[in-house]
This record gives structure tokens, C-alpha cells and sequence, in this order.
């Protein structure tokens, strides 16, 4: 008898977010990384952030940038999971990456970032893929690092006092830029 729960085996849908799925959008990101709902998953920055992670309008500012795509992942018609890909040029920069607390865990993020980089190649034929991490995130550092991205030690500041970031708990809060070379 297959005990696995629909969830984990119905197939994954990607596709470009569209302004309709901004809402939505912003409940996701929200979920995964700010809050006692964060604590759900392992993503959760709610130890040394609060406030807010994105708000409508950043998110829909990505959804129409003409270099940007924000990649929507459905399983059973509901969003399980986003990205944003940005062509840079040579590369692609990846972020606003949020998978469902409840889904964290069983693999997903391992496939849409796989996915990422593969749409990256493909749309804008670029040969890196860039992220930047708030640099005491060591857990999920080293989860980018077995994916095969690598530590630069470039670093920029957090920007204290621009709450559309957060507001952080904390002194000291930078950014490291994560690179990887994309085949």
C-alpha cells in the first residue's frame, strides 16, 4: 500500500508568475522565511529578522521587469513554491527563492533550483548563476553549497533601516554572494 501523501506525488507545474498571482506570491514568501509560520520549515530567518521579507509591490515589480522572470511552481493547482531569475548579462541572479514550510524538507527545492538553472542556460544562454545570503544563514549556506554553489567571501552591508528588508535583530548582518558555474 503507497502511504505517501498525495502532495508529495502529484507532478510539479512551472510557470512565469503573472500580477494575479502577486498576493499569493507575497503569502509564500512571507511563510517561509518571516513569523511563527516560518518555524514550520527550515528557511525561517525569524530569529534575526522581523517585519517584512517582500511586499506587493516588490513582488510585482519583478513579475514586470523585462530582465526578470519569477518562476511559479504549482503542485495540485496551488503555489508550492517561487523564484526569481534575473539575466545580469553573463549571468543570472537568483533570489526571492520560497518553498511552502509545509513542503520543506522532501526534496522540492532541490528540483526547482535545478530547474532555475536550466531555464537560466536556456533563456539567456548565461554560464553563472548568483545569490546573495544573509552570511550567519550557515544551514541554508551550506545547502547552496551542495548544490555546487561556492562562498566568494564578497560581502555587501544589510541595509539597516530600510524596513522593505526587515528589521533586524541583530548587529552585523551582511550579504555574501554565492556563485556557480552553470554547464
Amino acid at each position: 500500500m503507497d502511504t505517501t501523501a498525495p502532495e508529495a506525488t502529484a507532478p510539479l507545474i512551472h510557470r512565469d508568475a503573472t500580477a494575479a498571482d502577486v498576493d499569493a506570491l507575497v503569502a509564500l514568501i512571507e511563510s517561509a522565511y518571516r513569523g511563527d509560520s516560518s518555524r514550520a520549515g527550515w528557511t525561517t530567518e525569524a530569529d534575526i529578522l522581523d517585519g517584512q521579507r517582500t511586499d506587493p509591490q516588490g513582488v510585482l515589480d519583478v513579475v514586470r521587469a523585462p530582465e526578470s522572470r519569477l518562476l511559479v511552481v504549482e503542485r495540485d493547482g496551488r503555489i508550492a513554491a517561487c523564484c526569481q531569475l534575473e539575466h545580469r548579462g553573463t549571468h543570472a541572479y537568483f533570489g526571492m527563492f520560497a518553498v511552502s514550510p509545509a513542503l520543506q524538507g522532501a526534496g522540492l527545492g532541490k528540483l526547482i533550483i535545478a530547474e532555475a538553472e536550466r531555464q537560466a542556460r536556456l533563456t539567456w544562454g548565461v554560464s553563472e548563476m548568483r545569490m546573495t545570503v544573509i552570511s550567519v544563514r550557515e544551514d541554508l549556506i551550506a545547502w547552496y553549497e551542495r548544490r555546487g554553489y561556492r562562498r566568494t567571501g564578497r560581502t555587501t552591508p544589510f541595509p539597516y533601516g530600510d524596513e522593505r528588508f526587515g528589521i533586524p535583530r541583530r548587529e552585523g548582518l551582511r550579504f555574501e554572494l554565492l556563485v556557480k558555474e552553470l554547464a
